[in-house]
Order: C-alpha cells, then structure tokens, then sequence
C-alpha cells in the first residue's frame, strides 16, 4: 500500500467530515424535512470524500516530490546557503518583531510578520549570491587532499564534465594552463570518488594513475586560469559511472571530455557533445606533404625487414624505406605519402642521405 494512497484514504475522511458537519449546520439554518436534510447531509459527505480523494494529493505528496526533486537538482554549496540565509532572516525577524509588536493596533500584528518575510527574502537573496564565498569560509580544506570550489550550477550554464580517463592522462592541465578553453571544468562527485578509490587500489600501476589524477586536479586547482570545480549532483537508479555522466550531461545540456573510447560512441549514440582529447592531439599534430623533407631518428625494424621506423616529437610514426641499417641514426628523409589510420597518422618516408 503505497503511502499516497494511504493519504488519500485521509483526506476522503477528513473532507467527507468536513461536509458532514457543513450539511448538519446548513440543515439545522434551512429545515426542510426530514428526508431532504438526510439527502442534504449525504451530498455534502460524499462531495467532500470525492474531494479529499482528489485534491489530497495536491496538498501533500506533489509538493512534497516538487520541494524533493528540486534540492536534488541544487549543489551542496546552493542548499546551504538557502539554508543559512532563512535562519538569519528569521533570527533578524525575531529580534524586530520585538518592538514593533509594542506598535499600536493594526500595525502591531502586521509588521512583525511583514519584516520577517522581509528579511527572510533579503537573506536568502544575499546568500544565494554569495554562496561561494559563504563555502569557502565553511569548508575546512585538508591538506593533500583534492578542495575544489563547486559551482551554483544551472541548466545550460556553459560548462565541460571531465571523464575519470581525461583526469588521469593528465594532458588536460596543460590544455587548461594554454588559456583554450574558456568555460569551466567540472568534475562531477562519483567521477572524484572513482580517480579517489583508483588512488587506492592495491595494483601499483592503478595506483599510481589514480595519485596522478588528483596530483593533476590540484595542479590545475592551484594554477590553471581555467576554473575546475566539484558538483554534487547525482544520478537516481544508475549506478555505472559512465552512465551517470552520460545522463548528466544530457540533463545540464553540456558536453563530456574523455579519452574513453566506448564512453565516446555510447554518449555520441545519445545525442551528447564528445571533446577527445585524443582526438585533438592528431588535429593539432604538424601536417607534411609528399616531397617534403625533415630529420628523424630511426630505432627499430618495420613490418617489412628493409624498413626501417622512427617517431616525431609529436608521437608520428614515420616509416623509412630502406632504414634498417640506419637504426640508431639520425638521417634526412623526404616524404613520399601519408595516410591517416584508427591510431594516428603515419609518414611513409625515403632516405635523402646518411
């Protein structure tokens, strides 16, 4: 038995009193005979059951689901300055209402009640828009530990999630010092609290790629001219961290960065904007053409025993024709073609000189 229809079940048995006793008095001022007023009683009764059945309801469960629904939308940050803003509204009330209760009549009982809504409206206003400042001066930060400013954040405020894979590559603090990206980064709570129980995995490597997330979170905390920040708000009923980004930023509206490859096609299939980080290092990678000449360093055999293969600064594997016995030698090579794979872009190259 649900709880809504229990409250239903009160609300027709209240109502249906209420009209018992509105048909008994109306009886007892109109008369009329004895089957009228029985028939009268018995309207009344049953019109005030069907009401209580449904309007309850509307005064009890919807507003209750309303209120919900909307702290769960807000930030910790937002919900506690509401919160402190209407205990200092009432406490200023409180301490005005003293006086002006002394006030003649009608001004007695108006203005206490008056400057009290008034102040509580004031305060909350103040808070809301302080609410950063307010966290910050609550907030204890500990030391080594990930302390990020959260926003106040609102549908369509333009805004990036980080995946737990772009925290722990680490590039995007460098992309972040370049001054690219002009909105913030937010990390979202249970994306923390992963990069957080990677940090303490009993596997040294999944260890160490956990400690350098958070080394790379403060860093940009510290020195990034790009804000990142914490947001609290969850996702009900999923419990895959992928999932929950995925619904995340479908509800905010704003894209997710990541260097996951299945997180990628997943989130694309659902209609929300994906930033590879990947992606951008091949755009950004310098481009040469056919018959174009460059030096690279040769350090090991290629699929085919003649050949020979090196890699640019950049991660470009470049394929030497012949550069087998130039391994571990600098040597100019000229461009003869360039094609573009699932991994990268590969340079296919001829030996100018030794």
């Amino acid at each position: 038995m649900s709880v809504e229809f229990v409250l239903r079940l009160i609300g027709m048995v209240v109502l249906a009193i209420v009209g018992w006793q509105l048909g008994v008095s109306l009886v007892r001022e109109v008369g009329g005979s004895s089957a009228e007023q029985v028939r009268t009683v018995l309207i009344l009764s049953l019109s005030g059951a069907a009401l209580g059945i449904l309007l309850t309801p509307w005064f009890t469960t919807k507003p209750f689901r309303w209120v919900r629904d909307r702290i769960r939308g807000m930030s910790t940050q937002h919900l506690v300055a509401i919160v402190f803003g209407l205990v200092l509204g009432l406490i200023i009330g409180a301490l005005l209402s003293i006086p002006l209760s002394n006030l003649p009549e009608p001004w007695g009982n108006i203005l206490p009640i008056a400057f009290t809504l008034f102040f509580v409206w004031l305060a909350i206003s103040v808070t809301v828009v302080r609410a950063r400042d307010i966290d910050m001066l609550l907030r204890s930060r500990r030391a080594g530990n990930v302390s990020l400013e959260e926003p106040v954040v609102v549908k369509n405020e333009r805004m990036i999630l980080l995946d737990s894979s772009v925290i722990i590559d680490g590039r995007i603090a460098d992309i972040a010092q370049t001054g690219f990206i002009q909105v913030p980064l937010v990390v979202p709570r249970f994306v923390l609290n992963e990069v957080q129980y990677i940090a303490d995995s009993s596997d040294d490597m999944r260890r160490v790629r956990g400690r350098r997330g958070l080394e790379v979170l403060n860093r940009m905390r510290k020195n990034s001219p790009t804000p990142i920040r914490i947001l609290d708000m969850d996702v009900d009923d999923v419990s895959n961290v992928d999932d929950k980004l995925i619904m995340l930023a479908r509800q905010l509206h704003c894209p997710v960065m990541t260097n996951d490859f299945n997180l990628n096609r997943v989130a694309e299939i659902q209609g929300v904007q994906v930033l590879n980080i990947n992606e951008l290092a091949n755009a950004v990678k310098a481009i040469y053409l056919p018959g174009e000449t460059f030096t690279v360093r040769i350090i090991q055999q290629g699929k085919d025993p003649s050949q020979g293969v090196g890699y640019l600064d950049d991660g470009t594997m470049v394929v030497v024709q012949n550069g087998v016995r130039f391994i571990d030698h600098t040597v100019e090579v000229e461009v003869s073609r360039v094609i573009q794979t699932a991994a990268g872009r590969m340079i296919f190259a001829e030996i100018l000189s030794s």
